[in-house]
């Protein structure tokens, strides 16, 4: 009795910050996006580090995310909090299925960090959501990240990656002739300070097709959790772009980074020169 009054305790006393951060920060936001201020960029990683400390993960970043700009991050997807653990590293909008728009409280805030919601299953649309894509990378300046997977996976292993939105970066190329893609791994590796073993995976991982209420409480009410960021290196890509190739490349270099944080044994600096593409 007293361990669950504890436990009902602890998610009460969560729930009640993230309210208090959220509604601290959301005038701000507002204000911030109606009058195209740059702290409209700026309010989301505060944001987003809050609630990592509030929820108890522990981000760990190895490498960095590249200067060069357009940038285009292709990234693995685990779960439904691989927003805000990207999110604390620095400026970035996401791309996002268009189902999460109508997501109660989750919605509102992917709009308010400025995401780009697009429909995979209508083939016709996908000229028109790498346009908006690549307006975002090459006319604004924003860092998109885009989970090429197009759904969460198991935890375990990447699922394929889609290439059809990837060519956004290829639209964006910017005055030197250039445009950039970076791969980004997400990890989740310790879980209560001890090394994530098979089942600890799946508990960290939200695949699509789980109701979210249920997982987040169970994140909630859960251990303490490390997540490893890895920044591989920047892919410059120059007309003509194999879109496919790009991909390809982005999901090996991804699959050696979440290897790599599973054994301990991380190295800052991936290349991928076997596709003619500079690095």
């Amino acid at each position: 009795m007293l361990a669950r009054l504890g436990t009902v305790a602890l998610v009460g006393r969560q729930l009640f910050l993230v309210v208090v951060v959220t509604l601290v920060l959301l005038p701000v936001q507002l204000v911030a996006l109606r009058f195209k201020r740059p702290l409209r960029s700026n309010i989301p990683v505060l944001w987003h580090r809050l609630v990592c400390r509030i929820l108890r993960f522990k981000v760990i970043v190895h490498g960095q995310a590249t200067l060069a700009r357009p940038l285009l991050i292709v990234s693995n997807h685990v779960s439904w909090s691989d927003i805000s653990v990207l999110g604390t590293v620095m400026p970035l909008s996401f791309v996002a299925k268009s189902e999460v728009k109508d997501w109660p409280v989750f919605g509102q805030l992917a709009k308010l960090q400025r995401t780009v919601f697009i429909n995979r299953e209508v083939r016709h649309q996908t000229g028109r959501q790498t346009k908006e894509i690549a307006a975002r990378l090459g006319i604004d300046k924003d860092v998109m990240v885009l989970f090429a997977e197009g759904t969460t996976s198991d935890g375990t292993r990447l699922l394929p990656f889609k290439s059809a939105l990837t060519g956004a970066a290829a639209l964006a190329i910017g005055e030197d002739g250039k445009s950039t893609v970076q791969p980004v791994a997400i990890s989740y590796t310790r879980y209560g300070g001890l090394p994530v073993g098979f089942k600890r995976r799946l508990q960290a991982a939200w695949v699509g097709d789980l109701d979210l209420l249920p997982h987040l409480m169970q994140v909630l009410t859960g251990q303490p959790m490390d997540v490893e960021i890895s920044f591989g290196a920047p892919i410059i890509i120059q007309p003509p772009v194999d879109r496919k190739a790009v991909t390809s490349a982005c999901q090996g270099a991804i699959e050696v980074m979440v290897r790599e944080a599973f054994s301990g044994n991380v190295q800052t600096v991936h290349y991928n020169n076997d596709l003619g593409i500079s690095v």
